[in-house]
């Protein structure tokens, strides 16, 4: 097995607003072996996600992997709502940085 980053595993890693209080990341594969893996792996779990945003893990509010698309969504609750004072990135676009350099093993 080799450790790579999520970016160099998926198709597509992503985030964007869920509205104002909260983020969602996407992450889609082409490969159905290495999406398989990646799941299987129990890798991504509401802990480790809450680690790599620095986040309380009851913040994760969704985690759910779906077959048929051959990736996962992950939702958790921003700590300043969009658009506030001290809000870094309103649209939540920059936010799957993260998730992209997660090492996980295939």
């Amino acid at each position: 097995m080799a450790k790579v980053k999520l970016y160099d595993a998926a198709k597509i890693i992503r985030s964007k607003n869920s509205g104002p209080f909260s983020v969602t990341l996407d992450a889609l594969f082409d490969d159905g072996e290495v999406y398989r893996k990646i799941r299987d792996s129990k890798v991504i779990t509401r802990e480790r996600i809450a680690e790599l945003y620095q986040l309380e893990p009851e913040m994760i509010t969704e985690l759910v992997f779906f077959d048929a698309a051959q990736g996962f969504k992950i939702t958790y609750d921003r700590k300043i709502s969009s658009g506030t004072c001290f809000d870094s990135d309103v649209y939540g676009a920059q936010q799957h940085v993260p998730l992209g350099n997660m090492e996980v093993e295939l």
